[in-house]
């Protein structure tokens, strides 16, 4: 994979991440030492960012991350690019967003024990705080980028206006913005991706392959671990989960037939075929996914491709996604 820039940040990115959302717990059981060698394998294969949030089980992402690339990271450090997220808090109502400058603050120091690096590459904020200023949230993100202790400033899961919002109080304007982005979920087109090309934000989306929807391995009969969020979630199952997998069904057969790829990375290409997107974040365990997944930030979707696709798209049933409060 060749390096892209990632907006005006100028970090420089292979356009396939590594996240770690699915070795933080909230999806089931976690195998270490299978998460390790997947975050090993992703290296091998050329991905330099890697990214992950202090809310993905409040150090457990992280502290694993940072021990699979210990080596890399003291040898290697100026090529390999660490975003991470703060603003959610762990409360005994359950988790809260909470972008204050105190939590902002000790959550980066958190962030800086845990992945056991003396900075942070790209700090995001996780969720728009509605019970926060912007203004002070990103006077704490100043602060602690004149510290040393981050260098890029961005912004996750904000609509347009709450990024313009936010960069207009700010002495540093957020660099990038992490959204959900998939084939299923299509929101973002309207209004955030225009406003992040305008702006040239940094556009890194996550579940790019629709958690799952777009996989091409689950079946109207797939269940699971009562610890994996999707097993609590009306879009993993019923009458609407059968419809988008028989819309998977036919991108399958149009992925095979045009470009003799699967599913995933069809959808991998897909997304990362839109202007305003630089990177896509997976988050497979199996090596094999990943080295698909670099696979397909080669392929090149015509404008006749995307025609096609949305054709098919045609009958999909559009779904969203989980929040912090509906954990």
């Amino acid at each position: 994979m060749q390096p892209i820039t990632l907006g005006r940040s100028g970090l420089k990115v292979t356009p396939i991440a590594y996240g770690t959302w699915q070795i933080g717990g909230d999806w089931g059981p976690v195998d270490t030492a299978q998460a390790t060698t997947a975050i090993r394998r992703a290296r091998e294969l050329g991905i330099n960012l890697f990214d992950t949030a202090q809310a993905y089980g409040f150090g457990a992402a992280e502290t694993l991350l940072g021990q699979a690339l210990r080596d890399d990271l003291r040898q290697h450090r100026d090529e390999i690019v660490i975003a991470t997220k703060g603003g959610v808090r762990l409360t005994a109502d359950g988790l809260r967003r909470d972008s204050s400058p105190a939590w902002i603050r000790e959550g980066v120091d958190a962030s800086l024990r845990a992945l056991a690096v003396d900075y942070i590459d790209l700090y995001q904020v996780h969720w728009p705080d509605a019970q926060t200023p912007f203004e002070e949230t990103a006077a704490a993100l100043n602060e602690l980028t004149e510290a040393g202790k981050i260098r890029h400033i961005g912004v996750s899961n904000f609509d347009a206006g709450q990024i313009a919002a936010f960069s207009a109080v700010a002495t540093r304007p957020a660099e990038t913005l992490q959204p959900p982005y998939h084939l299923f979920r299509r929101g973002i087109e309207t209004e955030v991706l225009p406003h992040c090309q305008r702006e040239n934000i940094g556009v890194l989306v996550y579940s790019p392959q629709g958690s799952g929807l777009l996989s091409g391995t689950l079946t109207p009969q797939t269940t699971f671990d009562p610890g994996d969020w999707r097993s609590r979630s009306p879009v993993f199952r019923g009458p609407d989960l059968e419809r988008n997998l028989g819309v998977t069904s036919q991108l399958q057969a149009f992925a095979e037939g045009r470009f003799g790829c699967n599913v995933s990375q069809l959808a991998l290409a897909w997304v990362l075929s839109h202007p305003a997107v630089q990177v896509a974040i997976v988050g497979s365990r199996n090596g094999g996914h990943l080295a698909e997944a670099v696979q397909a930030a080669s392929l090149t979707l015509t404008d006749d491709d995307r025609q096609q696709i949305d054709k098919i798209m045609a009958d999909a049933v559009p779904v969203g996604g989980p929040t912090p409060e509906g954990f």
